[in-house]
C-alpha cells in the first residue's frame, strides 16, 4: 500500500497571493488584481517550464519581467526566496508522521507493508531547499520533484515514472494533491485519490481506505497513533 503525497500547499505552505501583494503593491493592489498577477506569474508556460526544469531561475525571472512589465530586481528578490517562503504545514506533518508510525507498527508485527512517497510540481532550486532543511523529506520511502524529471504534473507521464521507479501497484497506492486535475489523472491511471483541502478530511480518507486493505480496529487507526 502507497500513500503518495505532493508538497505545495499540502504538506508545506503556497501562497502566491501573498507573496505579489508584499512584492508589487501597485501591481496587486486589490484582490482580483492580484489573482491576475498571480496567474500571469505562476500560472503561465514560463513558470511550467521552471517547475519542469527545462528552463532556469534566471530564464524564468527575464522572461517573467519583461512579458509583465515588472521590477526585474524586486521579482528577482521574490522568486530566489521562495524556497525559503514554503514553510511545513504544521497538521499535515503531524498527519504524516502519524503514518509514519503506522508504516513502523506494520513492519514491526510483519504485518502488510505501507510506503510512503511524493510527487511534486517543484523546480530543483526549492527542491534541495526543502531536502536540506526540512527533516520530513527524509521520512519518505521515495519520491519525485517535476525539476528533476523534466515532467510536471498532470502529465500520466510522472505519474508512471513513480510505478516503475517504485515498483507501485496502481490499485494500492492513494494519491493526495490540492488540485482536482492532478486528482483526476491519478484516478484515470488506476490509483485512489483525495483533493486537499483540509487535513481532517484527508486523515479520514486515508484511514478508511487502509483499514479496506488492513482489517478495522483502533490499533490501525490513525487517529491517535
Amino acid at each position: 500500500m502507497n500513500v503518495v503525497f505532493d508538497f505545495g500547499a499540502v504538506l508545506v505552505t503556497w501562497q502566491p497571493l501573498r507573496f505579489l501583494a508584499e512584492c508589487f503593491p501597485a501591481q496587486a493592489d486589490n484582490a482580483a488584481h492580484t489573482g491576475h498577477l498571480a496567474h500571469a506569474v505562476f500560472g503561465h508556460e514560463d513558470w511550467q517550464a521552471y517547475d519542469c526544469g527545462t528552463i532556469s531561475m534566471q530564464e524564468v525571472i527575464d522572461r517573467t519581467s519583461i512579458r509583465l512589465s515588472l521590477d526585474r530586481n524586486v521579482l528577482s528578490r521574490l522568486v530566489e526566496s521562495i524556497g525559503e517562503r514554503l514553510q511545513p504545514m504544521e497538521g499535515s506533518i503531524a498527519l504524516l508522521r502519524r503514518l509514519c508510525d503506522l508504516r513502523e507498527r506494520q513492519t514491526a508485527k510483519g504485518g502488510q507493508q505501507i510506503k510512503l512517497y511524493f510527487l511534486s510540481n517543484m523546480p530543483t532550486d526549492y527542491a534541495r531547499v526543502l531536502e536540506r532543511e526540512y527533516e520530513f523529506v527524509r521520512w519518505f520511502d521515495g519520491g519525485i520533484f517535476s525539476g528533476d524529471v523534466n515532467l510536471v504534473k498532470p502529465d500520466p507521464e510522472i505519474y508512471q515514472l513513480l510505478q516503475q521507479r517504485y515498483g507501485l501497484e496502481a490499485s494500492q497506492t492513494l494519491f493526495v494533491d490540492d488540485l482536482l486535475g492532478n486528482i483526476r489523472t491519478a484516478q484515470s491511471l488506476g490509483w485512489d485519490g483525495v483533493l486537499f483541502d483540509s487535513v481532517s478530511k484527508v486523515e479520514r480518507h486515508i484511514n478508511s481506505w487502509l483499514e479496506t486493505r488492513l482489517g478495522s480496529g483502533p490499533a490501525l487507526s490513525l487517529q491517535g497513533a
